[in-house]
C-alpha cells in the first residue's frame, strides 16, 4: 500500500504564497506522505526547493511543463 498523496494547486499565486501554502500542507501531513504541488510562479522553483531542503524533507521530483512546475515532496520528519 502506497502512502497518501495530497495535492496543492498554487497556480496563479505569487511569492511567497506557493511556498507558504506548501509549508502549511506539509505540516498537516503524516511522515511518509507525499505532496504534489502545481505552481506557475517562476520564483516557486527556487523558493519551494530551498524550503524543502532546509526543512529536511525530500524533493522526489520537479517537472517543468511550459510555464508550469510540478513538485513531488515527501514528508520525512
Amino acid at each position: 500500500m502506497s502512502a497518501t498523496t495530497k495535492k496543492l494547486d498554487a497556480r496563479g499565486l505569487f511569492c511567497p504564497e506557493p511556498v507558504f501554502r506548501t509549508k502549511i500542507e506539509v505540516e498537516k501531513m503524516q511522515v511518509g506522505e507525499t505532496l504534489t504541488v502545481l505552481a506557475d510562479d517562476p520564483n516557486a522553483e527556487e523558493d519551494i526547493s530551498r524550503w524543502v531542503k532546509r526543512n529536511g524533507h525530500e524533493l522526489m521530483s520537479l517537472q517543468k511543463r511550459e510555464n508550469e512546475l510540478e513538485f513531488s515532496i515527501k514528508k520525512v520528519k
